[in-house]
């Protein structure tokens, strides 16, 4: 194995993580904080350890193949959220709090230790919205350009011709990552210039524009998004949290490259919109019909925050307008069924994801039509092509070891003393990187600040399993991988 490869690769991103944290310092010396050296300190730190990883490293070698990308795709996430701590442990935060807020960050679960948000330096807030953002677009290549490679959990049916690294890792995902890059900071910026012309300050407008295109939820407000509710950024958001949930191989073949018949042809889209809306519609006439008096305004008033909070949650980005858990038990279980969903694969979303949906409820379809004609070969289809048997294996696994991940993860945070409501939400936000959770510890309007130190660390371990996509992380750990 090339590890040469991978701790150059490690280095390089490193030294690019600590030379975003410059944006923090400038902005605390422009507004006279005496927060700024933090950000310099930790820069100069971070650039120091990337740089000396990447020249111990010789460089990297000229071919590299599968396991390296294993490999690199576990340790990365894991090597920059533990510099991604620097700042916030110089901020006076404990180990636990700054690499729970630094995970929860990068793999843009969003869920928070941090309150006092409204008096909290702007330096800071400015990292949290960087952090997501660029976690955003590292899940979005991962998704497009490794996962594809490596068969994750059915991600080889959107393998591309890019996706083929062998020999040409760092070349390809370069390229890659190029024009996906291009497609992603310029929806950011137009998110941006939308959320000022909404009437947010430019700081809010930046900071929020990051974190909603990286289906994260960082907000710079302890309201979250509720602090722009009642204004026209509600609708931006809601439509730009929606496009952050879309495949953006797709994204870039219509921006780029002007081709929109791949992005009518695929079927995740479709799915995804009719499921945001199915659950919203669901929501209001539940109310208006059996709650008395009803939680909402008017008809048109329920509708659009029941889609805004859950397409928030479909995505992962965790922006709450309202407390939806104090909207009656059916919409609690709705919230909690759409903290598992996601979004489309290939998107800054997290959970299971719209095409794996589909996929598992026709293999069971399949399978009972083959119980009751066993003598019937039954194929499962998807977007007009024949699932392989090892694309479904793939598919299957990925979800037995998501639900098998929640149910560990629930069990462990009960254990801590959480109440079950909580244990049970907290190990689905985690598990799906949504951000807030249901119940009294953890709801819409709560911090995970309270909880259990114990619970945060399993809460944050999680946060990466349901980030990594689970079967990465497992492949390491068995000994066939390392012997190659």
């Amino acid at each position: 194995m090339q590890i040469r490869a991978v701790i150059f690769a490690i280095g390089i991103m490193v030294a690019l993580l600590g030379a975003a944290m410059i944006p923090s310092a400038l902005l605390d010396i422009a507004d006279n904080s005496d927060q700024w050296p933090i950000f310099l300190v930790s820069s100069a730190v971070s650039i120091l350890i990337g740089a000396g990883l990447a020249v111990l490293s010789g460089g990297a070698p000229p071919s590299t193949g599968a396991r390296e990308a294993f490999l690199l795709t576990v340790v990365i996430w894991i090597a920059l959220p533990l510099i991604a701590t620097i700042p916030f442990i110089s901020y006076g935060m404990s180990l636990t709090d700054s690499t729970f807020e630094a995970v929860s960050g990068l793999t843009t679960t969003g869920a928070t230790v941090m309150t006092g948000l409204d008096s909290t330096p702007r330096g800071i807030l400015l990292w949290r919205a960087i952090l997501q953002w660029i976690g955003g677009i590292g899940i979005i290549v991962t998704a497009i350009v490794i996962l594809p490679m490596l068969r994750v959990g059915g991600m080889q049916l959107f393998q591309i011709e890019s996706s083929d690294m062998s020999g040409k890792f760092l070349p390809r995902i370069t390229e890659i990552t190029a024009q996906t890059g291009i497609v992603y900071l310029l929806i950011s910026a137009i998110c941006a210039i939308v959320y000022a012309a909404c009437g947010m300050s430019a700081f809010d407008a930046i900071a929020h524009s990051m974190t909603t295109m990286s289906a994260g939820g960082y907000s710079t407000h302890d309201a979250s998004f509720g602090y722009f509710s009642d204004t026209p950024a509600a609708y931006a958001a809601t439509f730009f949290m929606f496009v952050a949930g879309l495949p953006f191989s797709l994204l870039t073949l219509l921006i780029l490259h002007g081709r929109w018949r791949p992005f009518a042809s695929d079927p995740q889209p479709r799915l995804y919109f009719w499921l945001a809306v199915g659950f919203s519609v669901v929501i209001v006439v539940w109310h208006e019909a059996v709650v008395d008096p009803p939680v909402f305004d008017h008809i048109f008033h329920g509708f659009r925050q029941a889609l805004f909070n859950i397409i928030s949650i479909m995505t992962g980005t965790g922006y709450a307008s309202a407390p939806y858990d104090t909207w009656g038990s059916p919409v609690t279980v709705i919230f909690l069924a759409a903290t598992f969903l996601g979004g489309c694969a290939g998107s800054a979303a997290c959970g299971i994801k719209m095409f794996r949906l589909e996929i598992s409820f026709k293999a069971v379809a399949a399978y009972a039509a083959q119980i009751v004609r066993p003598n019937r070969i039954v194929r499962v289809r998807y977007a007009g092509r024949v699932v392989s048997s090892d694309t479904l294996q793939s598919v299957m696994v990925f979800v037995f070891l998501y639900l098998a991940t929640f149910v560990v993860a629930s069990v462990l945070l009960s254990l801590t003393g959480m109440d079950p409501l909580s244990a049970i939400s907290g190990a689905a936000t985690s598990v799906s990187n949504v951000g807030p959770g249901l119940g009294p510890e953890i709801g819409p309007s709560s911090t995970f600040q309270n909880i259990p130190t114990a619970a945060k660390w399993v809460c944050l371990t999680t946060m990466l399993l349901g980030r990594l996509e689970f079967v990465a992380v497992f492949t390491l750990m068995t000994s066939r991988f390392w012997r190659g």
